[in-house]
């Protein structure tokens, strides 16, 4: 089992000089970047790491992440945002779940033994939301196997074949939700492991929570007859 690991990156100059240097580069076959348009030096850094960097063909989230399976050479890969906000070594857990047969493998925030950056406080909107949107797309597509809780998290893996088969759309930010619900209709191999997130180095994300939580809930909406939709076409 060869395994990739991507970067995806849009302006992530600071969290990149923390995580870059922390990998242990043995650990892949592959080690690359797709970027969202940088312009603070992330990319002139990432080069001068020797770390190949491609801009992405279109924008938005979605595009990133088939751009960063369509540049993969490798069996799997792994999807992570270097912003100084989960352990680097974490990126190394993915290879064992793919040598066992996993195609989809979610770090996830949300399950026993993980940590969210909202634990510790009263409210937990983040959280929450995370939480019913998992538990909707389970009881909407799941007809078997394990049950996903973090379906927002951008730190996963998958085998590449698996990747293609979902055809994700151009609906972003959609991609996360959308790698699950799609394993779920087609009945893929899925798992979690616990990872514990931090506060981002620097800056802010690159989402905001209503619009984005409105795209969502709508991605979910439109999901629930795509395959009908696309059968007649």
């Amino acid at each position: 089992m060869r395994v990739a690991l991507c970067l995806i990156t849009w302006n992530e100059l600071d969290g990149c000089r923390h995580d870059v240097p922390l990998i242990d580069r043995t650990k892949f076959e592959e080690i690359y970047c797709i970027d969202g348009g940088s312009t603070d030096g992330t990319a002139e850094y990432l080069k001068e790491q020797g770390i190949p960097v491609y801009r992405q063909t279109a924008k938005g989230l979605n595009q990133a992440c088939k751009d960063g399976a369509d540049r993969c050479s490798c069996d799997a890969f792994v999807f992570y945002h270097p912003k100084g906000s989960i352990p680097v070594e974490d990126t190394y857990r993915f290879r064992r779940y793919f040598e066992d047969g996993y195609d989809l493998v979610v770090g996830s925030r949300m399950m026993r033994g993980a940590e969210n950056e909202e634990d510790g406080k009263l409210l937990k909107p983040r959280k929450w939301f995370v939480l019913g949107l998992g538990t909707a797309a389970s009881l909407l597509f799941r007809r078997e196997g394990y049950y996903v809780r973090d379906v927002l998290h951008g730190f996963r893996g998958m085998k590449k074949s698996s990747f293609l088969k979902l055809q994700i759309s151009d609906r972003s930010p959609s991609v996360d939700i959308e790698m699950v619900c799609r394993s779920y209709k087609m009945g893929m191999k899925r798992t979690e492991f616990p990872t514990k997130e931090k506060a981002r180095i620097a800056g802010n994300t690159h989402f905001k929570a209503f619009p984005t939580g409105k795209k969502l809930l709508k991605y979910l909406i439109w999901e629930i007859g795509r395959d009908k939709r696309e059968c007649r076409v």
